[in-house]
């Protein structure tokens, strides 16, 4: 029997260390690579097809909101549990809409890390009590708040784009980033801009911040 493949995922090096030390507390399990941020992260799933990866939310160059969703086009294979500090309602409902199946808060990874890993693993779903108290109350059936209908439709480039303004990146190290042409990452942001219906970088990293997608 092969051991199960397992991708780690935290710009923190200590956090790798404690996750890595539950994991391979398990025989059977294999952590086949680590990543600093959410672009590695993607890079990695797409390169190793983990059965489990173990993201964080706030990671630099991509957060993991957005890893999530771009593991589940290059490893659909691949279960993600989010591991993270932060429990607010709307970013539970994103990540589970981006398609997470697991959602543990890092006070409580002691005791709940192999427990979610496990059931992830056997096609179940896993939350920190206080999450599943959220997704029972039916939070994920409620229709977007005002506020939000705007950010609803940001793209997912978009997004990526967003994250490397409020990390403080130029429009050309943007596009260098990501593959495309300086004027091609203007357009985007002009786009961010107005359908976040702010003027400046500045309220791109407002934002940011307000959605965990850096840190403050």
């Amino acid at each position: 029997m092969s051991a199960v493949s397992v991708l780690i995922a935290d710009d923190h090096e200590i956090v790798r260390r404690g996750i890595r030390a539950l994991i391979l507390e398990h025989s059977e399990w294999q952590i086949v690579a680590e990543a600093k941020n959410g672009r590695d992260a993607v890079a990695k799933a797409n390169e190793f097809k983990p059965e489990l990866a173990i993201l964080d939310i706030t990671m630099p160059s991509l957060n993991g909101l957005d890893a999530t969703r771009q593991i589940a086009k290059v490893s659909p294979g691949t279960k993600v549990l989010i591991l993270t500090v932060h429990d607010s309602d709307p970013l539970i409902s994103k990540v589970l809409q981006a398609g997470a199946r697991g959602y543990i808060l890092k006070a409580d990874a002691g005791r709940d890390l192999i427990t979610a890993a496990k059931a992830l693993l056997s096609d179940k779903t896993f939350f920190t009590p206080k999450v599943a108290q959220i997704v029972m109350d039916g939070y994920l059936d409620k229709g977007p708040k005002a506020s939000e209908e705007g950010s609803s439709q940001i793209t997912g480039r978009e997004r990526e784009i967003m994250q490397l303004l409020a990390e403080g990146k130029s429009n050309k190290e943007v596009g260098t980033i990501l593959g495309i042409e300086t004027k091609t990452a203007e357009t985007h942001r002009s786009n961010l801009m107005r359908k976040l219906d702010c003027h400046s970088v500045a309220g791109i990293v407002r934002y940011a911040i307000r959605n965990h997608l850096l840190e403050a």
